[in-house]
């Protein structure tokens, strides 16, 4: 009999927790009735999964293709087990990210948090959030043209393109008579895009020790951001927060040595923090040294890669870009280096860098949160309702770009090549990537020497996926096969 009692209370226990979990997975919908049009799916899960399920990044997906046929271009959902208003329209994107702190606000994952830190910029709010981005902007500012800077970019380029001329059978990789080899081009975009930004934040060179160990320990935490938030020893998510923990305590060290009486300068952002005047503790500056280098490295390493793998494909703008890095040459010594005037020069290259981010959509979308009932046009978003602005979708609606699922960077003579309604590849309003005219710089350099000393060709039918961060699935394995024989 007591079993028997045990048992029923037990199922009553049950019944009463999935009651209460469908009432709260749909008591929203009937609380909200001016919401926009929109289903919920499971409780629990809700539609998460659809929403993330991969993707060509030149693509909507499915599950934004299937919502906007049904529901129109700004819907309700249930994403991140949390009621959505998901926005592919390019008005009411602008006047979400417009209106951050006074209707809405960043509201990323928990676990974010926890792979970041509480410190970092990218989930930290409010005037905490000025500050940091303002330092970052000045830094950035004063970086940008400095010609050591320029140079620094320059150096790094030409060792990466010039050991794949030294490379006799690399692992992994090809070699015929006729000189094709088959890089993965991702791995050399990212080795380009972090000795940069080490170079640039810490004045440390790719041949240092501790730039090795920053590196491998960078990658373990790279591949914890996407890994599913599971805090268990060996897991990708465990392996990441160990990671930061290390990267902050090399760090660290970094600036008790450069503190230290009599230590030489090196010249990086983190040597502007130790003598400037700013609040910053130093778990501050150690989170805004690993805020500088996720966004220069994963940021800038994409870009290349899109721009690599779209020109892979379009002879005639490959064409087109190899000309004008030709005449800029041309008009310099063998050994010269680039400087600003040069960088101004390249204005195809930048309708092409501009068509990438426009077709590989590196940020599909941002993660915000309301903070009251905001009314716009016939839309209601509910106080505390998630919200998503869509950029991929504004990207590659044919209504603001003509064949808009094809490359063609020769949409861009003519108009601004900044951010506007219906171009958000960095984001907008006051958390607009402080760092992407950086990653614009640093990939027209690359693409400068690439152009003039190889020609490339896609090796398969690798295609970059939004899972839904960005990625090429295969590492963008790319026939390389020098332009002339090195001298």
């Amino acid at each position: 009999m007591m079993a028997g009692e045990l048992a029923l209370a037990a199922l009553a226990i049950l019944l009463a927790s999935l009651l209460g979990l469908v009432l709260s997975h749909f008591l929203p919908l009937l609380l909200n009735p001016k919401a926009p049009r929109g289903s919920f799916g499971w409780p629990l899960l809700g539609e998460t999964l659809r929403f993330l399920t991969p993707h060509a990044s030149n693509t909507l997906g499915g599950f934004l293709e299937d919502h906007c046929s049904r529901y129109g271009r700004v819907f309700k959902s249930h994403l991140f087990c949390t009621p959505t208003v998901v926005s592919c329209d390019p008005d009411l994107n602008h006047f979400i990210l417009q209106n951050e702190e006074r209707l809405f606000q960043c509201s990323y994952p928990r676990p974010i948090h926890g792979i970041l830190g509480k410190s970092s910029m990218l989930v930290v709010l409010g005037e905490d959030h000025k500050r940091l981005r303002n330092l970052a902007l000045a830094l950035v500012t004063s970086t940008r043209l400095k010609p050591s800077y320029l140079s620094d970019i320059e150096k790094i380029a030409l060792h990466v393109v010039g050991s794949w001329r030294r490379r006799h059978q690399p692992a992994g990789a090809k070699e015929d008579g006729g000189g094709v080899r088959v890089v993965a081009f991702c791995e050399e975009a990212r080795k380009f895009a972090f000795s940069v930004i080490v170079k640039q934040v810490l004045g440390l060179s790719p041949e240092e020790p501790v730039t090795a160990r920053i590196l491998e320990d960078f990658l373990a935490f790279m591949k914890g951001l996407i890994s599913f938030p599971l805090y268990i020893p060996g897991t990708p998510y465990a392996k990441a927060v160990q990671a930061r923990e290390r990267i902050s305590s090399t760090v660290k060290g970094i600036i008790e040595e450069r503190r230290s009486a009599g230590s030489c300068k090196k010249g990086g952002f983190l040597d502007v923090l130790l003598s400037s005047s700013n609040e910053l503790s130093d778990e501050g500056k150690v989170s805004f040294v690993l805020d500088s280098l996720l966004g220069g490295y994963e940021t800038t390493s994409l870009l290349i890669s899109m721009v690599v793998y779209f020109l892979g494909q379009s002879a005639e703008d490959l064409d087109l870009v190899k000309m004008e890095h030709d005449s800029i040459r041309s008009n310099k010594g063998k050994e010269e280096c680039l400087t600003s005037e040069d960088y101004k020069k390249m204005e195809y290259t930048q309708h092409v860098i501009n068509e990438a981010l426009r077709c590989g959509n590196i940020v599909k979308f941002v993660h915000r949160k309301a903070l009251k009932d905001v009314r716009y046009k016939e839309y209601l978003i509910p106080s505390g309702w998630k919200v998503l602005p869509v950029f991929s979708a504004v990207h590659l609606n044919p209504l603001l770009h003509g064949n808009a699922q094809h490359f063609q960077p020769h949409r861009w003579e003519g108009s601004s090549q900044g951010t506007s309604k219906k171009f958000t590849p960095f984001g907008g309003g006051p958390r607009l990537c402080p760092g992407s005219e950086l990653a614009k710089v640093e990939a027209a350099f690359f693409l400068h020497h690439l152009v003039l000393n190889y020609r490339w060709r896609i090796d398969g039918d690798d295609i970059p996926m939004a899972y839904p961060y960005v990625e090429f699935q295969r590492g963008l394995p790319i026939e390389i096969e020098p332009i002339c024989p090195e001298s």
